[in-house]
């Protein structure tokens, strides 16, 4: 049986802070926004340990965080999604029409429970009581708490509970129509006098949250959950704090600007409060504190920040002087300043690289939550906006190496330089689609947000092809066996064939091989005279056609390289002209093709259908372009790239029984025997 429950979590007794946070391990595994600013239905998306949402400025990135953030944030004032400012405006006027009259939901999310989660629950309740590892937790507007939809053996748990409490045959009497544990407290309340086990059962049960072994559940879980810490590009810590400014606006309720905060939460974790700032008379203790706590996180900065180790962050408390402009003139001050031991000079906060600011902020914000909140998952806007390349590069292996092992992480970019080149399989992209109406005027349809990387933008796209191009391209100044292609779809081609032959023990391409894509054969031989003097061992496997004969000549012409090590499309494909796809047996590329772009009522490609698309040309690629030149201007044009992530993201396409897979992975194999012989 499944149960919604609505669960407000100011009611809630849970335990606070870090102790009572301890062995959570409760994961968020998908999470589906709708009716939230641009967001209409975002699809359900599926998180993992780290996510990268990647899309355009104004694509509703940061909507799906806000959202998901909602549902159980650090920020205290958080509670509740506004209606009137976050509802899609042009569907606003129709709010009730629309709805029903119930109010629009905002955020579902699916949580997965692990075995501690499990095992949490059946230490009072009793084994096998859970029917589902799965639950989803919803909201929706004006609504303070949330929604649980959660699955419970009822029964299992009255009978571990009577069981535990040790009644006889004749006290399990009253309980013979009892099925919960509400109506068994009903049961025993009505009983005129309680045997001692009678009345231990009737305290238990007493104890659940309206008597439900259900609720007793969500509240064991509840104290296991993790919360949601945002945290965006804007959000960096102010250059001085006036002490008692804030604590005026603090007693007047006035909001606190996003920087103050984060000082704020600086001066937390350095183990002092607000009250105690204003309070103190001397400040040589709390500058201690705060001493010891920037130099904890200004080591952390530097095991990740290779741009300058030559900072320094100091942060001190003094007395506001009367030529310092307001509020700053007057009580207790608390100043950032950034020393360069380099060039022996101190600089106020603020005039220090924004990226260097927002770097020391994050881990200022994320310590202090940490130290309150415990387990939290962080939803980051934008990180590193302001950092240079190589900066960002280093965030990213500080998400890898501290955040990931501890905790969930998902972040937006529209940086090359965050999208990271080796776990492309966590990269979502985000899409405001807009679609031509019967009239041909533009229409939104709201944000998508798609884990097979497959968009109707190219600018989407951009940011992960930058990261791969990057990616390649440094990985070609430092490795000794590089592999020129032409494009990045054979890339993902060869990975994806390389990983399945690998996993049956045949011929694969060696990891010693760096994959780069040249742009072509006419980009070949610029190439090699850029990289020849760095010694480094070469292989072509490159598309051919006919008009590309002379281009071929002049490359062996130069005697760079070997002929041998040119190994054209044509010779593994055995056709006059072919690309990498001709690797495929024409049933398995429709079929990755249909699979692709989901072509269905009656725009599905067939054999029949891709051989008539073109009959000038026998590459697979031409003829799938000429075909969907045909199709709806609502199915997206063909691209290159497209198949080959969904192939790499759905290798079982090549596990598969049959001759179409079999001639696919032999012709792969050929291709890889011919590499192998050059490292």
């Amino acid at each position: 049986m499944r149960f919604i429950f609505i669960f407000d979590w100011r009611l809630s007794t849970l335990m606070a802070g870090a102790a009572a946070l301890k062995g959570k391990v409760v994961k968020l595994v998908a999470a589906h926004a709708t009716n939230y600013r641009n967001i209409l239905d975002s699809n359900v998306v599926d998180i993992g340990q780290s996510t990268c949402l990647v899309g355009k400025n104004e694509a509703g990135k940061s909507a799906f965080l806000k959202a998901l953030e909602g549902l159980r944030s650090t920020e205290p004032g958080f509670t509740q999604y506004n209606k009137i400012t976050n509802y899609p405006r042009q569907h606003l006027s129709e709010y009730a029409s629309i709805h029903g009259g119930e109010e629009a939901e905002v955020m579902t999310a699916t949580w997965m429970l692990e075995a501690a989660d499990v095992r949490a629950v059946e230490m009072e309740l009793g084994d096998g009581v859970l029917q589902d590892t799965r639950f989803e937790i919803s909201k929706t507007y004006e609504q303070t708490g949330s929604s649980w939809t959660f699955s419970i053996d009822e029964d299992k748990a009255l009978a571990h509970l009577v069981s535990k409490s040790g009644l006889s045959v004749d006290d399990k009497a009253v309980l013979s129509e009892a099925r919960t544990t509400a109506k068994a407290h009903e049961a025993l309340a009505a009983l005129s006098a309680r045997t001692p086990p009678q009345d231990a059962l009737f305290a238990i049960i007493g104890k659940f949250r309206e008597q439900r072994a259900t609720l007793r559940a969500i509240d064991i879980l509840s104290k296991r959950m993790p919360k949601f810490m945002y945290f965006s590009h804007w959000d960096r810590m102010s250059g001085q704090l006036s002490i008692n400014k804030l604590n005026a606006d603090k007693q007047q309720g006035v909001e606190m600007d996003s920087g103050d905060r984060v000082f704020l939460d600086f001066l937390e974790y350095a183990g002092t409060t607000l009250e105690e700032l204003v309070a103190t008379t001397q400040f040589e203790e709390l500058n201690a504190k705060c001493e010891a706590a920037a130099l904890r996180i200004t080591n952390q900065i530097f095991d990740y920040w290779t741009q300058n180790d030559e900072l320094k962050i100091k942060v001190v408390l003094s007395e506001g002087k009367s030529g310092d402009p307001a509020p700053f003139n007057s009580g207790p001050v608390a100043r950032a300043r950034v020393e360069n031991n380099l060039h022996g000079v101190t600089v106020p906060f603020s005039e220090r690289s924004a990226g260097f600011i927002w770097f020391f902020s994050f881990l200022v914000k994320f310590a202090q939550i940490k130290k309150s909140h415990g387990n939290v998952i962080l939803l980051l806007d934008e990180p590193g906006l302001t950092l240079h390349g190589t900066a960002q590069l280093d965030l990213l292996r500080y998400f890898a190496e501290e955040i990931a092992p501890n905790h969930q992480l998902i972040w937006t970019t529209h940086s090359p330089f965050m999208v990271p080149p080796n776990d492309l399989a966590c990269v979502r992209t985000v899409e405001d689609v807009v679609i031509r109406d019967a009239r041909d005027r533009k229409k939104s349809i709201g944000t998508k947000i798609r884990s097979d990387v497959l968009t109707t933008d190219p600018q989407t796209n951009f940011p992960i092809f930058g990261a791969m191009g990057f990616e390649v391209t440094q990985t070609l100044v430092i490795g000794k066996n590089t592999l020129l292609v032409e494009g990045p779809s054979d890339i993902l081609y060869l990975q994806a064939a390389s990983a399945v032959l690998k996993a049956a023990g045949r011929k694969h391409l060696s990891p010693q091989w760096a994959i780069c894509p040249s742009g072509g054969i006419d980009k070949i031989l610029p190439f090699v005279r850029l990289f020849y003097g760095n010694k480094l061992n070469i292989a072509v496997l490159t598309d051919f056609e006919r008009g590309q004969k002379k281009k071929l000549e002049d490359l062996h012409k130069a005697a760079l390289l070997d002929g041998e090590r040119i190994i054209l499309a044509t010779e593994i494909a055995g056709k006059d002209e072919a690309d990498i796809e001709d690797f495929f047996d024409p049933a398995l590329f429709v079929d990755l093709i249909n699979k692709t772009y989901g072509l269905k009522d009656g725009h599905e490609l067939t054999v029949e259908k891709l051989e008539a698309a073109d009959a000038n040309t026998t590459r697979l690629v031409k003829k799938a372009e000429a075909y969907f030149r045909v199709l709806p201007a609502e199915i997206p044009d063909y691209s290159h790239f497209d198949p080959s992530m969904y192939l790499l993201q759905h290798p079982a396409m090549l596990t598969g029984k049959g001759k179409p897979v079999e001639n696919t992975l032999a012709r792969f194999e050929q291709a890889f025997e011919r590499i192998a012989k050059f490292v």
